[in-house]
């Protein structure tokens, strides 16, 4: 069953702040294997003009798609969770993420569309700090595949 396009431009309201943490930080980057010491090593970071350490650029994708559940919960939206893959990501930043940001993620289904059977959606997240300063906006495309025939 094809996805609703009047859900096209819909706005789901703010996340509760997430803040991120320097170990959480330094989680993530051992485990995707990146070893620039900004990640890790405050004096480090400060070395290269960041008030504390930086979060690699795809640490933001835990917190964007954790917001992006309100979409894929939506009972009215009708998204079968269980035929989804994740099609593709995209992020444009505005400053890095930082130890101590205490950030909201706010998601806009952007398109949706059927494609050989498949429903497709875009989701936007846009990122904010506590003091209403813009981050990074985050794109998540979303697959859900058709059913596979008896």
């Amino acid at each position: 069953m094809a996805l609703d396009q009047t859900f096209v431009g819909r706005t789901y309201p703010p996340t509760e702040p997430y803040e991120v943490g320097r170990e959480k930080i330094r989680e993530f980057a051992v485990a995707v294997g990146d070893e620039n010491p900004v990640y890790t090593d405050p004096e480090a970071a400060k070395a290269f003009g960041h008030q504390d350490v930086i979060a690699p650029p795809t640490f933001v994708f835990a917190i964007t798609f954790a917001a992006a559940g309100q979409v894929i919960e939506d009972p009215q939206l009708g998204l079968d969770y269980s035929r989804v893959v994740h099609g593709d990501q995209k992020f444009a930043y505005v400053r890095p993420v930082r130890a101590g940001d205490r950030l909201t993620v706010t998601s806009t289904i952007e398109a949706v569309k059927s494609l050989a059977g498949n429903d497709i959606i875009d989701i936007r997240g846009e990122v904010h700090d506590e003091s209403g300063e813009h981050v990074v906006t985050a794109w998540t495309k979303l697959v859900s595949r058709a059913p596979e025939e008896a």
